[in-house]
Parts: C-alpha cells; sequence; structure tokens
C-alpha cells in the first residue's frame, strides 16, 4: 500500500478517488438497467427465466424458481452442527440489538384539548436480496440475517427473499437454512436486476413487496433507484469499504488483517489507514503484502489495493478526524490508546468498532449491528439497516372544540397568506357555529 502525507495534493487526489468511486455508472449501464426492469415489468417470468438461463443457471425454468419444502428439508440435512451453532448465535444477538431499537405507537398531549403522535406500522410485505455472485458462489448468509431479522422485528407479515441461483438451479443450503431459521417465508432463485424489478412490479411466481433491502454489485443498485418510489429501498448501497485510525500504539498485524478483511470483497472495495505515526504506516504496509499471499481471494484483494487502497500519515489525531468525517467510511475502526473518548470526533460513519479486539468483521456476523451500511460517503446523510426501514409512521392529531377555537384564527391567516380560501374556510366554517 502506498504512503501518503495528508494535505499534499497527490493525497487529496487519491482520497476523492476513493470517496468517489462507489457509485459511479456508465450511462450505458443504467440504459441496460433501466431496459431490464421495463423487460421485467412487461414480461415477467418469460424475461426472468431468459435472464437466469443466460447468467446463472442454464436449465432453470419458472416453474423451479421457488425454492420448495422439499428442498428446505434437503438443505438441513446438508449443513454440519457447528454452523448451526455459529448461525444460532449470531440470529440471537442481532435480534436482541433490533428488538432494542424498535420504534412503538406513542401519543401525547402537548397542549390542553390536543392529542398528537405516531402510528407506527410496518409494511405489509419486503424483498430481501441475498448476493451470490453469478451463479451463487459467494452465498453471503449474513445478509440473510442481516435483511431478514429487523424486517420479522418490525412485525412484517411476508418476508420474501431472492437470491442468485448456482448453475445447476439449486441454493446454497447454507442460505436456506439461515432463511428458514430467521423467519422467510419466500425464498426464490434470481439474482441481479432482474429479481429487484420482479420484487418491485410482480410476476406470476413473484408477487410484488413493499420494501427492497440489501446490497448487491452496481446492476442491482442502479435497479433499486429505478424502482424506489414504486416501492420503498433501504440505500444505494456501492462496493464495501474500511478506513482505520491508528496511533502508534496500534498492532500493525491486526490493522493489515482488518483491511484486507475488507478488500478481498471485491477489486472496487477501498482500504484505508489514517495514522499519526509513520512507523505504524510502514510497518502495516509490509503487513498487507505478506498478509495478501495467505488469502484465497488475493488476487481481488491485491486489485482493490491498488485501485483504492491507501495510507495517509497525518500530523494529528484532530486531522485524522476531519480526513474520517471527509470521507465518512462505511466501517470505521479506531485503533487508538483512548478510542471511546475519540468516538466523540466521529459524525460520518456507517458503524464504528473500537479497540484492537473488535474487527469489522465480528461486525458483519454476531456483534448485533446491522452490517447493511452507506457507503461512498453517504454516511453524511444514511444509517445502517434497521426495523426503521420497514416501518410507516402515520401521524395523529385530535383537537377538541376548545383547542380548535383557540388556534383557529391562526390557521385561517396562515392560509390567507398563502392565497389557499379553502383551507380558511374548511376552519371558518366550523366558527360559524359559535
Amino acid at each position: 500500500m502506498k504512503i501518503y502525507t495528508s494535505g499534499t495534493p497527490e493525497a487529496d487526489r487519491r482520497l476523492d478517488r476513493i470517496i468517489n468511486r462507489g457509485l459511479d455508472y456508465t450511462p450505458e449501464q443504467l440504459h441496460q438497467v433501466a431496459a431490464i426492469v421495463a423487460d421485467v415489468k412487461k414480461n415477467g417470468d418469460k424475461a426472468l427465466e431468459r435472464y437466469t438461463r443466460q447468467f446463472d443457471a442454464p436449465k432453470l425454468a419458472a416453474s423451479g424458481f421457488r425454492v420448495t419444502a422439499a428442498e428446505m428439508a434437503g438443505a438441513a440435512k446438508e449443513v454440519d452442527r457447528s454452523f448451526v451453532k455459529a448461525i444460532n448465535r449470531a440470529i440471537g444477538q442481532v435480534s436482541e440489538f433490533h428488538a432494542m431499537g424498535l420504534e412503538k405507537t406513542w401519543t401525547a398531549e402537548p397542549r390542553p384539548g390536543v392529542v398528537v403522535g405516531k402510528k407506527v406500522t410496518p409494511v405489509d410485505s419486503a424483498g430481501i436480496y441475498v448476493p451470490g455472485a453469478t451463479g451463487g458462489r459467494t452465498p453471503l448468509v449474513s445478509t440473510v440475517l442481516m435483511g431478514a431479522i429487523p424486517a420479522k422485528t418490525a412485525g412484517v407479515r411476508r418476508i420474501v427473499m431472492v437470491t442468485p441461483p448456482r448453475q445447476d438451479g439449486t441454493v446454497n443450503p447454507h442460505l436456506l437454512v439461515a432463511a428458514k431459521k430467521v423467519g422467510v417465508h419466500e425464498i426464490y432463485k434470481v439474482g441481479s436486476a432482474w429479481a429487484i424489478a420482479a420484487l418491485a412490479h410482480g410476476t406470476k411466481t413473484i408477487a410484488r413487496v413493499d420494501m427492497i433491502a440489501g446490497p448487491g454489485n452496481i446492476y442491482v443498485a442502479l435497479a433499486k433507484k429505478i424502482v424506489a418510489g414504486t416501492v420503498g429501498i433501504d440505500m444505494m448501497a456501492g462496493p464495501s469499504e474500511i478506513l482505520v485510525v491508528a496511533d502508534g500504539s496500534a498492532d500493525p498485524r491486526y490493522i493489515a488483517a482488518d483491511l484486507l478483511s475488507q478488500a478481498e470483497h471485491d477489486a472496487l472495495s477501498a482500504a484505508v489507514l489514517v495514522t499519526t505515526s509513520m512507523k505504524v504506516a510502514r510497518a502495516v504496509s509490509d503487513e498487507v503484502k505478506r498478509q495478501t499471499t495467505g488469502i484465497s481471494r488475493w488476487q481481488i484483494a491485491r486489485k482493490a489495493l491498488a485501485a483504492y487502497g491507501a495510507v495517509f500519515v497525518v500530523k494529528s489525531k484532530k486531522e485524522a478526524f476531519a480526513l474520517v468525517n471527509r470521507f465518512a467510511p462505511e466501517h470505521l475502526e479506531l485503533h487508538t490508546k483512548n478510542p471511546e473518548k475519540d468516538l466523540d470526533q466521529i459524525r460520518n460513519a456507517g458503524a464504528v468498532f473500537l479497540g484492537p479486539y473488535t474487527p469489522e468483521p465480528i461486525g458483519d456476523y454476531v456483534a448485533g449491528p446491522n452490517h447493511t451500511l452507506p457507503t461512498s460517503g453517504c454516511a453524511r446523510f444514511a444509517s445502517a439497516l434497521s426495523t426503521a426501514h420497514f416501518l410507516k409512521r402515520t401521524s395523529i392529531v385530535s383537537y377538541s372544540k376548545a383547542a380548535f377555537l383557540s388556534e383557529a384564527a391562526d390557521v385561517m391567516r396562515i392560509a390567507a397568506v398563502e392565497g389557499l380560501d379553502a383551507h380558511a374556510n374548511a376552519v371558518g366554517v366550523r366558527l360559524e357555529e359559535e
């Protein structure tokens, strides 16, 4: 990893390149995805079958899209006890976290005779997209949990999962076991942009949903962008990214390992170290080279690091935190002497991991908070996937006659300024009773 001195033109250019890489797309890509969405909307299962056979499972027909009870039962026999133990722990802890943040209906009486509040109601149905790469080669079991658990906790009555099938038309059994354990109601062997289109518009096989959540590649992200408004979406999630802030007390081995944990995702992943110590910077750079040779996805990691990896050496922690807030990273690790105190300086980040024994993968799997996070600087205004994404908030207003009379004149005055006579009349007609 190349080392940059923060504040130099070269460092600024590198940082901007990394920040702006995520949701870049070409007009051709947008046009291609728009055509796919329109095709699925018009032709339904026929379009889904065509795309699925072309890109994922050459022999899979629409009649085989939905995972059957027999397939679910077979999957349970294929996974080992250690996986079941691990997934049970993850489900329990992720469920506990999301239950703690569940928003509930509330009312209040801020003034005599006036009741206001919010009625909190879950959406009726939600679609969870689970990436698997072409042919389902990388089944992200954790994404099943992170999408379905907050939906279930929110009270969604119909939870649908879509994921790319393997070449033989099956779904990885670990995904199916996880889906059953978290209460997914329907599972379909459909991936990419056409899966998002099916969830948004519906087909004969897949009934439409109200909300779509889950990460994916640029084609999935663009499809979500196109259907947003037709259905709700969680966010436009781009490639993964990690930023580590370290002082002289940090262990270079840990930092290098954590940077590689994200660089292995794909060639667009970003891995950045910001440190006040040149000694740590050099040691981490060396460790990354050494550790890269020991991972199976080393080619992907090297491409990512070459394109979007960097080490920035800063003069102070104040400068480090300014860089963090400018980046607004998806994952932020604080390898400093007092990470809890340093947390106060962070305004923009998807998730923050404190101290040397809180590597980012802990958050991916078992800690509890959601791992579907805003990327590409979107942590400036967006938040992690949560129960809130699956809830609607309906305002409640109730006035007694006395309360109405005490505020009527002000309502009519504002309506008059806006030139909305009927608004004023809706109040005035009630005053005629007096």
